[in-house]
């Protein structure tokens, strides 16, 4: 009697006990830690004028490293939470080749068009980068970069939303830089 109780509790043992092709997998490794900068403010700094509305209105020059090597695509996304009317989206670029590591201060839309950089709409209703211009106070600017698997392929003038939409389950990496402004 205690051999097939011993015998029925190892059968019993084997099937609920994980098999090492299931349960015991082992948590994916990322591959590195994505980081966004700008030449132009560090993190949490003032964002130079010229970039903004009190300036040139141009898009500062941005850097990035550690994007997953498995990477298909990148999107960018700028936008300010502090605005009175809720998030203000002041750039929105999707489709960016994975291999490429930098914008350049002022890119133009025929320059990203010639990189295959798709621009969404703004929350001006428009595409292009749309400098910091706070109605008062001092407001926070995130430039946010998601590494994604696959390419969204939404065509142009996507909408910030639609563009988070089809991003959603396919984000791999992100990384974030603040900068901050006071209009003058």
């Amino acid at each position: 009697m205690a051999f097939r109780t011993l015998i029925v509790g190892l059968i019993l043992a084997a099937y609920s006990a994980p098999s090492l092709g299931q349960d015991m997998q082992e948590e994916p490794v990322k591959d590195s830690i994505m980081e966004i900068t700008s030449a132009a403010f560090a993190e949490g700094d003032t964002i130079p004028m010229k970039y903004t509305c009190d300036g040139q209105g141009l898009s500062p020059p941005l850097a990035w490293t550690g994007v997953p090597e498995k990477a298909v695509s990148l999107v960018l996304i700028m936008d300010d939470p502090d605005a009175p009317m809720g998030i203000w989206a002041h750039w929105v670029l999707f489709d960016i080749p994975a291999d490429m590591s930098a914008l350049d201060e002022g890119i133009l839309a025929m320059e990203l068009a010639d990189l295959n950089v798709m621009e969404g709409i703004n929350s001006w209703s428009n595409t292009g980068y749309g400098g910091p211009c706070p109605p008062s106070g001092t407001h926070r600017y995130h430039f946010r970069l998601y590494a994604l698997n696959k390419q969204l392929s939404l065509g142009p003038y996507a909408s910030k939303e639609q563009v988070s939409q089809a991003m959603t389950g396919h984000v791999m990496a992100e990384a974030q830089l603040i900068g901050l402004y006071s209009h003058k």
